[in-house]
């Protein structure tokens, strides 16, 4: 008698709907934890600890005031607190916060810096002669024809100290 309900409830469990991510759902990575590697969250994820490595994000990309990341970041919308260097790429909108570190090529829909943010790098608007898309080609172009100026400045900087 009690064995056949048991049976029935555990049927009835197994042909429930798969577990799919919620739109609340939020991945965490931890402070003092470290990953390298390439990852892919369909749902939010909250870095306070270290990546190194390649990140897509079907939504949004929170990097904590403790976290940390280097490497490739492609997601829909991202909060930076802490630390970023490499390359990010966000659809929509690119928020710095007062905390933050972001160095590299970055390509953004929309983009608030806080005062006292310190970014460094190549900025550009998605989009903007791209047919709404940031390509990494086109940063290293950014890049590369920066470098050559800053070069040529400190070449000129240097001339005339002489």
């Amino acid at each position: 008698m009690f064995g056949s309900s048991k049976k029935q409830k555990s049927k009835t469990s197994n042909n429930s709907k798969p577990i799919t991510a919620s739109s609340n759902a939020l991945n965490s990575l931890v402070q003092g934890t470290f990953i390298e590697g390439k990852i892919n969250a369909s749902s939010d994820i909250r870095i306070d600890g270290t990546i190194k490595g390649e990140l897509k994000c079907d939504t949004k990309v929170i990097i904590g005031a403790t976290g940390s990341v280097e490497g490739i970041v492609r997601c829909k919308n991202a909060v930076i607190e802490g630390r970023f260097e490499g390359t990010l790429v966000v659809q929509e909108l690119l928020n710095i916060r007062e905390t933050a570190k972001v160095t590299g090529e970055v390509g953004y829909g929309k983009l608030v810096v806080q005062s006292g943010a310190v970014i460094s790098g190549s900025y550009k608007v998605a989009g903007e002669g791209s047919n709404g898309s940031f390509k990494a080609k086109d940063t290293k172009k950014l890049v590369s024809n920066a470098k050559s100026d800053l070069q040529k400045i400190a070449g000129k900087t240097q001339h005339s100290h002489s």
